[in-house]
């Protein structure tokens, strides 16, 4: 079994921050799509990622499952036609783990020009009426991986969003996955980190298939 986790960006910081979040679960594989763009950022960095993140997929035959380590599911549905296996979007999942942990959630996104990408993608889920807000660090993808002022604007963010009513709250960029569990120690809530959900639900998808 071999659970591959797909960073469709460039940036190889963010893939391991990605593998130490994982570290936990077996039988995972993180990835990097080096012909990404160093981080996804808006709706054209999305798009560009689909057709090369497709032949990955394709090209993986090992594979059990697979995630999409970006909060934007880029391609998620052409993945899906596309793969024998399931494959797992980190948005979709990590919105449906937080609404089970909660009834109100919130997302911390990267930036301002996330954020309708999200609502649009909320919209067609339906699950907007449990949004509690979504709102942006104002970080690049590479800072919220590596930035020494990162975990100080997600405790400032997440504290706006838990005022507004959120009673979970979604780390919305793969970057961020380093700093879930002293994020949620720090603010008393639960913090979802999508990946790590993703990874969740796919080993569970996985093992139920056997039995």
């Amino acid at each position: 079994m071999s659970i591959i986790v797909i960073n469709p960006n460039s940036n190889e910081a963010v893939t391991q921050g990605l593998r130490e979040a994982l570290a936990p679960f077996p039988k995972t594989e993180c990835i990097t799509l080096n012909s990404g763009p160093f981080g996804i950022e808006n709706q054209a960095d999305s798009d560009s990622v689909i057709l090369p993140m497709l032949e990955v997929i394709k090209s993986r035959q090992d594979a059990s499952a697979f995630v999409i380590a970006c909060y934007s599911d880029p391609g998620l549905e052409a993945a899906r036609e596309a793969s024998p296996v399931p494959v797992f979007g980190i948005q979709e999942t990590g919105v449906t783990t937080a609404m089970c942990r909660a009834d109100m959630f919130g997302v911390i996104s990267i930036g301002e020009a996330s954020i309708p990408r999200h609502r649009r993608y909320m919209r067609r889920m339906g699950v907007l009426h449990r949004l509690a807000g979504d709102c942006a660090l104002n970080m690049s993808v590479d800072e919220t991986a590596r930035g020494a002022d990162t975990f100080a604007r997600l405790i400032t963010v997440g504290n706006t969003l838990i005022a507004d009513g959120a009673e979970s709250l979604i780390l919305g960029c793969a970057g961020m996955a380093k700093h879930r569990a002293p994020l949620e120690a720090e603010l008393g809530v639960p913090v979802i980190d999508p990946t790590q959900a993703a990874v969740a639900m796919a080993l569970g998808t996985v093992f139920a298939s056997h039995f």
